[in-house]
């Protein structure tokens, strides 16, 4: 399987959630990286990292479709929280000493493109409007920075 390539196939045009969306097609990649070395502490040092930045990322995408109002916020979510419990059964796989490396990668390949082209296509227009005004500002006090720092710690 080769690196993961961001194309404007996947823009949202929330420059945010496109940013996270990359950063995270990183993370893949370093996962990438880490299988291809062989590199059990490295793979699970990335898969924590990956983890960890995912659960960031979709808390502040939640917040952020549900402060602008969209209405199947609720199903969002539930997406995230299947992904988020097949997820934690390969970290604890991966805890008892199991080489799940290449097939998380995997699922975790295919799982990202279909879930931006798919799911976070449904909210984009039924949101951006609203979400303008949200991440306009880049106030300190502006929802943008103040949920930056909530979520990310930046």
């Amino acid at each position: 399987m080769t690196y993961l390539t961001w194309s404007s196939d996947l823009d949202t045009g929330i420059v945010e959630i496109d940013n996270q969306h990359k950063q995270i097609m990183d993370f893949i990649n370093r996962l990438h990286d880490a299988r291809q070395n062989a590199d059990r502490a490295n793979i699970i040092a990335v898969v924590d990292d990956l983890v960890e930045y995912t659960l960031s990322h979709f808390a502040f995408e939640e917040c952020l479709i549900e402060d602008a109002g969209y209405e199947f916020v609720r199903g969002h979510k539930k997406v995230h929280e299947l992904f988020v419990r097949r997820v934690n059964g390969f970290v604890e796989r991966l805890g008892k000493g199991e080489d799940i490396s290449h097939e998380l990668h995997s699922l975790l390949h295919r799982w990202l493109f279909s879930h931006i082209r798919h799911d976070d296509a449904a909210y984009v227009a039924a949101v951006r409007p609203k979400i303008k005004a949200l991440t306009e500002t880049q106030a300190p006090s502006g929802w943008l920075s103040r949920s930056l720092k909530r979520f990310f710690g930046g």
